[in-house]
């Protein structure tokens, strides 16, 4: 690892929580601008990682769509950071009368999309319906990117009414936005930012025309990173480091190189997109780790020392024993 790599590295392990703790798993996705959940799990494992803890984190955060992914994100984060990508409806009037009747039927307390296809299956083609009501978003995703609707809580499959409509516009938002980013992430790209934000070609365009004299900049490997050079004591590479699936360390950039070895980059990142519980050692990814059937789990890609397994085990082993207190102490 070259040095200006490894500066990369320790800066970014330092703004995202990794060479340091937050207790307060609210106050953790606030300044990582939310924490990815396509697994819902991956929070409790990325909180866990960063030193927060769970106590009521099925509720603390709002589970919803925001940026280009399923995020828990602060309540009262949720309006401005919909506001990247807000906007009327996008699919066509007959998805937004289903959208339409979706929300009246929460109002009447139905909340699940199983009983929603019950309903507008006499009224309805059935592809319309699994178009609309598509697991993987469908009209109610649309209705959270107006801030109207989210899922109950982080585990939930059933989704709620809100009010997070957002109340500024996209340039009103993009400075603030990117500045936090930066704080979080940095150092970092543009092209780093408008993929994080998920931004489309017009408003991309925005985020290159931003005021940057502010940030402390640097080039390498022919990009310009920006960061904010606040004198903070950055503090090493932890010689070893568990990430989450979808850990921001890893998804957060385009070029994951830093993290992320060519070679390990079809063991951690499936055909599908999932991105899978990683080790690293010295800052870059070289195994994998997670819980199946309750059991912690871990595989290097290459011979370790000794103590690197054990510590490695004995981390995962620690998340998965917090993992089952949390569930415990919540079903009683």
């Amino acid at each position: 690892m070259d040095k200006v790599t490894e500066q990369i590295l320790r800066r970014r392990m330092h703004g995202l929580y990794l060479s340091r703790k937050c207790d307060d798993i609210v106050e953790l996705s606030r300044e990582l601008l939310g924490l990815h959940c396509w697994f819902h799990r991956n929070v409790a494992f990325s909180a866990l990682i960063r030193g927060a803890q769970l106590a009521g984190w099925k509720k603390a955060l709002t589970k919803t769509w925001v940026h280009h992914a399923l995020h828990g994100v602060a309540p009262d984060d949720l309006p401005t950071l919909l506001a990247l990508n807000s906007g009327g409806w996008r699919w066509g009037e007959e998805y937004k009368e289903i959208a339409d009747k979706a929300i009246n039927l929460m109002e009447d307390g139905v909340y699940s999309r199983a009983e929603m296809r019950l309903i507008f299956a006499e009224e309805y083609d059935r592809q319309i319906i699994e178009r609309a009501l598509s697991p993987w978003g469908g009209v109610f995703c649309e209705l959270a990117r107006l801030g109207k609707v989210a899922f109950r809580d982080m585990t939930s499959r059933d989704f709620d009414l809100i009010d997070a409509e957002p109340m500024q516009t996209f340039e009103e938002v993009l400075p603030g936005l990117f500045r936090r980013f930066i704080a979080a992430y940095g150092p970092a790209t543009l092209t780093d930012a408008a993929w994080f934000f998920g931004l489309q070609k017009e408003r991309k365009r925005e985020l290159f025309a931003l005021d940057l004299d502010e940030y402390s900049r640097f080039d390498y490997n022919k990009n310009v990173y920006y960061y904010i050079d606040d004198n903070a004591d950055m503090g090493g590479i932890p010689e070893l480091t568990l990430l989450s699936g979808f850990d921001p360390l890893i998804v957060s950039y385009t070029d994951r190189g830093a993290v992320l070895p060519p070679e390990y980059k079809k063991a951690v990142i499936m055909k599908s997109g999932i991105c899978l519980p990683t080790v690293a050692v010295n800052g870059q990814v070289a195994g994998l780790w997670n819980i199946k059937k309750g059991e912690p789990i871990v595989e290097f890609f290459t011979a370790q020392p000794r103590r690197i397994k054990d510590n490695a085990f004995y981390l995962a082993d620690s998340i998965c024993l917090q993992t089952r207190h949390q569930i415990y102490s919540e079903l009683n």
